[in-house]
């Protein structure tokens, strides 16, 4: 429609250039014809009126207007006069000279009117552009390649608070918005160049000085040569989203706290056992220390070896309270390189006592192959625990076969370590294994319903995977995975305690 619309206004406009042509050429050919005005003169005249009547438009109708100027010209005005004919030399040269002239000089000026209504339609377009950004919520601004701002949306000045009249022209985004950059800014430039986007998260500084956090993408726009012009920045906020998820964390790590100290409630009597036997073999060798003192002739070998079990005794308690004590204090997550195979001993200390009072048989396969991985060792021996626990609770009431737990590590491939825990319960129902991560789901009649939700995040934060399965015969087996350090591989181990 608007296609039609423009090729009727466009013929009309060259009917008017030719009515007006006509009429022109008609005055100025009568006007010199009575003041009988020289060749020269009349030419340029004529000159002038088609060159104004090509900017009317038609490139066509101006060329017709020429020529009819030139049949005027030899006619009207070249010697002899009411002829066609051209006597004289030098009035055929003026007279060729002026229709080169008219339609070069109309070429020109039709050339240089496409242009500027090109730039007009272009212009056009950039401010209905314009005003589409205006409707986003979204900051988007443009920078040129010295990062000096040259265009400022009505959403980038409702998040920063400053107008585009303030900045546009006037600073570098960086300067004005103090961005925080994830990496080093030349890094991410150069990203820019080679890929011509780049996308991640910065925090800059609002006129109010309150931070934002916003989710920035970058676009870098190039010449017909390629090289580079200028940088399209949007900008979305998520102050508020990156809060929600800092308040979350918090609440996780809190839930897991809470969770830690209830699971070492179940565990008191075997704690009490893990303390008081080093506690009650101090007491032991301190009194043959002392038999041995009271001698006649005081036994001093016999007494330092005394004193040495003392010494080792009380290590012993040490090292069972102070990893009473890790697991009950809440400190932040500390990632250090762990071996795998040695954090499931370390767990298996204070989880023995409570497995023989169940009847519980453990085994052992720990993988010969590196099993050092990356992470926090209270919360990987929380997991274990969690899922050790379980495994026992699960065979409380089976009486028909014993009740054995299998734990085993293994290195799948050069990144990736398994660790398996393996029960002979009664296995999983098929319809709660769906939900069984899920938090406050419990089938336990005083269970709180959050210990595998906890182990589940504690595995995903790690960059590993927990799922659970049942076994092709009795129980189930809860396995999770993590991502391998791959350094030098521990001594082979394989260890079978039973009640």
């Amino acid at each position: 429609m608007q296609t039609r619309s423009h090729w009727k206004s466009k013929r009309w406009r060259s009917v008017a250039q030719c009515f007006i042509g006509s009429i022109a050429l008609a005055l100025v050919t009568l006007v010199c014809f009575r003041l009988e005005v020289d060749l020269p003169t009349t030419a340029f005249a004529y000159l002038i009126v088609i060159v104004l009547l090509s900017l009317m438009g038609s490139f066509f109708v101006s060329a017709v207007l020429s020529i009819i100027a030139v049949g005027v010209l030899n006619y009207f005005f070249a010697s002899p006069i009411f002829s066609f004919q051209v006597e004289e030399p030098q009035d055929a040269v003026l007279v060729i000279a002026f229709l080169l002239t008219s339609l070069i000089v109309t070429a020109l000026v039709g050339k240089a009117r496409s242009q500027r209504e090109a730039a007009l339609h272009a212009e056009a377009v950039l401010r209905e552009q314009a005003s589409l950004l205006n409707l986003t919520h979204d900051s988007i601004f443009v920078r040129d390649m010295h990062n000096i701002i040259t265009y400022w949306n009505r959403g980038a000045e409702e998040l920063y608070g400053w107008t585009a009249k303030e900045v546009v022209g006037r600073f570098t985004t960086h300067e004005l918005l103090q961005t925080v950059f994830p990496a080093p800014v030349e890094e991410i430039e150069a990203d820019l160049l080679r890929a011509g986007h780049w996308e991640g998260e910065l925090v800059h500084i609002k006129a109010n000085k309150t931070k934002v956090v916003v989710a920035s993408r970058w676009s870098l726009l190039r010449d017909e040569q390629q090289h580079p012009l200028r940088v399209l920045e949007i900008n979305g906020d998520i102050t508020s989203r990156k809060q929600a998820e800092e308040a979350l964390q918090q609440a996780e790590a809190e839930l897991v706290h809470v969770t830690r100290v209830t699971t070492l409630g179940e565990l008191t009597a075997s704690i009490a056992h893990e303390v008081k036997q080093p506690l009650a073999a101090v007491v032991v060798n301190a009194d043959s220390c002392l038999n041995w003192l009271n001698h006649k002739i005081p036994q001093l070998g016999e007494a330092r070896g005394a004193v040495e079990r003392i010494i080792k005794d009380a290590h012993r308690a040490t090292e069972v309270i102070n990893r009473i004590r890790t697991l009950t204090t809440h400190v932040e997550p500390e990632r250090t390189t762990l071996d795998i195979n040695e954090t499931i001993r370390e767990t298996l200390l204070m989880l023995q006592r409570e497995l023989l009072q169940q009847a519980v048989s453990l085994r052992l396969e720990l993988a010969p192959t590196p099993t050092k991985v990356i992470g926090d060792r209270v919360q990987l021996q929380q997991v274990i625990l969690n899922l050790l626990i379980n495994g026992a609770e699960a065979m409380g009431k089976v009486s028909d076969r014993s009740h054995e737990l299998l734990i085993s590590s293994h290195q799948l491939d050069t990144d990736q370590v398994l660790v398996a825990i393996q029960d002979s319960g009664s296995g999983i129902d098929p319809e709660n294994i769906d939900r069984l991560f899920t938090a406050f789901f419990t089938t336990k009649p005083r269970g709180m319903g959050m210990g595998l939700s906890i182990c589940r995040s504690i595995i995903d934060a790690h960059g590993g995977r927990l799922w659970a399965s049942n076994n092709d015969g009795p129980g189930a087996t809860f396995q999770f995975t993590l991502p391998s350090d791959g350094r030098e591989p521990p001594a082979p181990n394989q260890v079978t305690f039973s009640s």
